[in-house]
């Protein structure tokens, strides 16, 4: 795995969505001022402005102990062939990860560079990045949970139950399968769905989907934090949100 620290000059500008993929997924941007951003592709829907937004949802049957190895693989391989519970479209993993959650190896997380369509019960060769060829060999008793990246097919936040991770909240429309910016720290619009007080803690499952709301001593456990309130909120309008979701 190779690590940086460097910025670079971004390509895409915001605001804008575009049908082609210009950096990396999850790549940070950020302004002056401190707001900060991560580069994502919109799942089947457009995003809407001021809407929290999650990650794709989550294809459970692929997770943890669902997927195993159908063969023994050596040290240094960048190629597994697992047998998945959920079908999977083609690079569905691509810049995901790749849990061996049991057995030899366990504990490794490895990010997926490409893969083939594979259905449910079918098998199918995924490729890991050079860089994190597997550092260890594995057995026909490993077993690998697949995940998506979590910036690659980002969705409305859901209402009442969340299938995903929150991920911020759309600054603009990007449209559906196209890649833009989604904003993760700092000030920013937010669509609230009740009337908190300034500096009350965010929940981004609300009862209304891609709307904001407060916690409560029941969803303490459940719930998952957006930010904070920077000013008396209104329910059903946007208002000034502190985020802090990824800094």
């Amino acid at each position: 795995m190779n690590l940086s620290n460097q910025d670079v000059q971004l390509a895409q500008a915001m605001f804008v969505s575009s049908a082609t993929q210009q950096h990396p997924l999850g790549t940070r941007g950020f302004t002056a001022d401190g707001r900060v951003y991560r580069y994502v592709k919109a799942g089947a829907s457009d995003l809407v402005a001021g809407n929290v937004i999650q990650s794709p949802a989550l294809l459970t049957g692929n997770l943890a102990s669902a997927v195993n190895t159908t063969s023994a693989v050596s040290a240094g391989s960048v190629a597994i062939s697992l047998t998945v519970a959920s079908s999977a479209a083609a690079n569905l993993y691509a810049e995901g990860y790749a849990c061996i959650s049991t057995g030899t190896g366990q504990g490794l997380f490895l990010e997926v560079n490409s893969h083939p369509a594979v259905t449910a019960a079918g098998t199918g060769v995924f490729t890991l990045y050079g860089e994190d060829a597997l550092p260890t060999a594995i057995t026909t008793t490993t077993k690998i949970g697949l995940i998506q990246n979590k910036y690659n097919g980002v969705i409305q936040f859901p209402v009442t139950t969340a299938t995903g991770v929150v991920v911020g909240v759309a600054p603009y429309i990007i449209t559906a399968s196209q890649f833009g910016w989604v904003q993760t720290w700092g000030y920013c619009a937010c669509l609230i769905d009740v009337t908190p007080a300034l500096g009350a803690m965010l929940n981004a499952v609300a009862a209304t989907a891609g709307r904001a709301a407060v916690f409560t001593a029941a969803s303490l456990l459940t719930g998952q934090l957006l930010g904070i309130m920077a000013q008396v909120g209104v329910a059903g309008e946007f208002d000034v949100v502190d985020l802090r979701v990824s800094p």
